[in-house]
């Protein structure tokens, strides 16, 4: 096991947790005795997140209205973390948003941002607190990707980009501890029922049969029970499976032209 038991010393840290896998990840630990701290940018949301985990589970539910993307913000967020009452015994890197369109297209700064977001702060929280759990030899983090991580994608070049990073710095960084008592596990879900493809800006990631679907709360169990068993990598359900699959064996000559025409379909 590396996400050491509930205790009442110590917090799960879970970002992006005002909606979505975010908030079912929550849901999951808090059902589970742990406490959690909750990272968002939404007071509204994260207090009403925080108020029910608290009566449902009778645990502590800390709130940080924090932007990821702001380097002084996550700074700051780090040191209240780690000179805290409570030591973070895991954390679950879900923040992170995606879009729909050619590079030359799109809002600069806002692809810019994601990159911000989606890797350069799940980097630095996973650094952040990585050493005091080897030294306490125990610990997890879940970093959060994505079945996108898998291969290159036209028409959402810079998010695919972005969570290819995530998983091959978890897998890589979970080997590195291996002995240590301390995981990283890569989280890959598929489509799923969140209000991810209202904020990327376009209905691609919306389209397609309901059985293509994932619901959050399958995946954050999945991430969760990925975490208590210490695994390198998590990908839920047997069609993101087959995905992934795809993703890494197609030759890059097939799939890019047939992914370029779907992506401007």
């Amino acid at each position: 096991m590396s996400l050491p038991a509930a205790a009442t010393a110590s917090t799960v840290l879970v970002t992006g947790a005002s909606s979505g896998i975010g908030t079912e990840l929550a849901r999951e630990l808090a059902g589970r005795g742990y406490n959690v701290t909750l990272v968002a940018r939404t007071e509204d949301r994260l207090r009403a997140l925080a108020d029910e985990l608290h009566r449902a589970h009778g645990v502590r539910a800390d709130i940080h209205i924090t932007d990821l993307a702001d380097a002084d913000a996550r700074a700051d967020l780090i040191l209240a973390l780690l000179s805290g009452q409570l030591e973070v015994a895991g954390v679950c890197n879900n923040a992170g948003y995606g879009s729909v369109g050619r590079l030359h297209e799109l809002p600069l700064e806002r692809e810019v941002a994601m990159v911000r977001l989606n890797v350069e702060a799940l980097h630095e929280l996973t650094g952040a607190f990585l050493p005091a759990m080897v030294e306490r030899g125990s610990g997890a983090v879940l970093n959060v990707a994505s079945t996108a991580a898998f291969q290159p994608m036209p028409g959402f070049a810079t998010y695919a980009a972005t969570k290819a990073f995530v998983a091959s710095f978890s897998e890589g960084v979970h080997a590195e501890l291996s002995g240590t008592g301390v995981s990283v596990t890569s989280l890959c879900p598929g489509p799923t029922k969140t209000e991810f493809g209202e904020r990327a800006g376009g209905s691609s990631f919306e389209g397609g049969p309901d059985f293509v679907f994932s619901n959050a709360e399958d995946v954050a169990r999945e991430g969760v029970e990925a975490m208590l068993a210490g695994r390198r990598s998590a990908v839920p359900g047997l069609t993101n499976k087959a995905s992934m699959l795809g993703g890494r064996l197609v030759p890059r000559s097939l799939y890019l032209p047939a992914a370029r025409r779907l992506g401007a379909a």
